[in-house]
């Protein structure tokens, strides 16, 4: 499937009332952003729901791999899901199925994803396609899943596990060639699958390669992705040299520093947020420990949260000054509506 015709299956998902409620979203967001003065409408275009914080792999800078988080670890329970979903189908266009941890070792990931899928949400996963097996490919497909992100983080094993920690790249390899098979088999333009290069040190050189890579086996899409640092100030043996793929850059003083400014508005806050496992409503990607609980879906229903006073200081606090706020001084996205 081509960028156009995935963009046109995302697209395709749009109702009457999921147009009004972007709409809502994005017109309160300009007003916040240039008046500073906050006004929140409609409920998320998009929020992501993990569905583990188990992964089999250690990647140096991820607390599912590192096992360095401080929060509750487990498995998403199906009626907190389907309750997420029951409440926001009319309105969510987009559900991102993952967070912290590998999507695939909950044991019933495919059937979560296809009850997304069968009330007209655009779902999407990431993996390290450690557990596409023949079986598993098969379920995803019909599970109707319309986006997979298969991290491939170098094309020969050295560079692989310069930064996949444990992982063996045959078995991306062929869990990448499981999903395409049974793609044909059913003959479903879905999932769109994509190979995501993770550019680090240890594997820059090899992006032509990866590339050349992805249109031999025949995913739909190669995209290269910058990394995230945790104690970037000091420098990294992961830091990529070429300037391009670095969110960071060497001061006078020999110090590191994020490249792009760090505005006073985040668009997420205003059309999506993330879920955990355990049902706290935590406000994006960012907040990886989930140090800001905005609710808790077990005690209450979305709307509550999502229009709750403790979610309305938290965007009045990003419009007064972002800087204050711990986890949006390494965040390098955020201000951008369309990116």
């Amino acid at each position: 499937m081509s960028k156009l015709a995935d963009s046109m299956n995302l697209f395709s998902k749009l109702t009457f009332q999921k147009s009004s409620n972007a709409l809502r979203v994005l017109s309160s967001y300009y007003f916040s952003k240039y008046y500073k003065k906050l006004i929140h409408k409609g409920l998320p275009i998009s929020i992501a729901i993990e569905p583990t914080t188990s992964c089999n792999l250690r990647c140096p800078e991820c607390p599912s791999g590192l096992r360095s988080f401080t929060r509750p670890t487990g498995m998403l329970e199906e009626d907190l899901f389907k309750k997420v979903i029951d409440e926001l189908k009319d309105t969510l266009l987009y559900l991102t199925f993952y967070f912290q941890g590998e999507p695939y070792l909950h044991p019933q990931f495919t059937d979560l994803v296809r009850y997304a899928s069968e009330r007209n949400i655009y779902t999407a996963t990431s993996t390290n396609a450690h557990y596409l097996t023949d079986e598993n490919a098969k379920k995803t497909v019909e599970s109707g899943l319309d986006r997979l992100i298969i991290s491939i983080d170098g094309t020969t094993q050295e560079t692989y596990q310069a930064y996949r920690v444990g992982g063996k790249l045959e078995k991306v390899m062929a869990g990448t060639k499981n999903i395409l098979a049974w793609k044909q088999k059913l003959k479903s333009k879905t999932p769109h699958v994509i190979f995501q290069f993770l550019v680090v040190k240890p594997n820059e050189h090899q992006i032509a390669e990866v590339q050349r890579l992805g249109r031999e086996m025949g995913v739909d899409e190669v995209k290269l992705k910058t990394a995230q640092i945790y104690d970037y100030e000091d420098g990294s043996p992961l830091m990529p040299t070429i300037e391009k793929y670095t969110r960071y850059q060497k001061n006078e003083d020999g110090k590191y520093f994020i490249k792009n400014s760090l505005e006073n508005s985040c668009w997420r806050m205003w059309h999506s947020c993330v879920i955990t496992w355990d049902g706290a409503v935590v406000p994006c990607c960012f907040d990886k420990d989930a140090h800001h609980k905005l609710g808790q879906m077990k005690d209450t229903n979305f709307k509550a949260i999502w229009q709750g006073a403790d979610y309305q200081n938290f965007r009045r606090q990003l419009l007064k000054s972002r800087t204050e706020i711990e986890m949006c001084k390494n965040c390098t996205e955020g201000t951008k509506v369309f990116s």
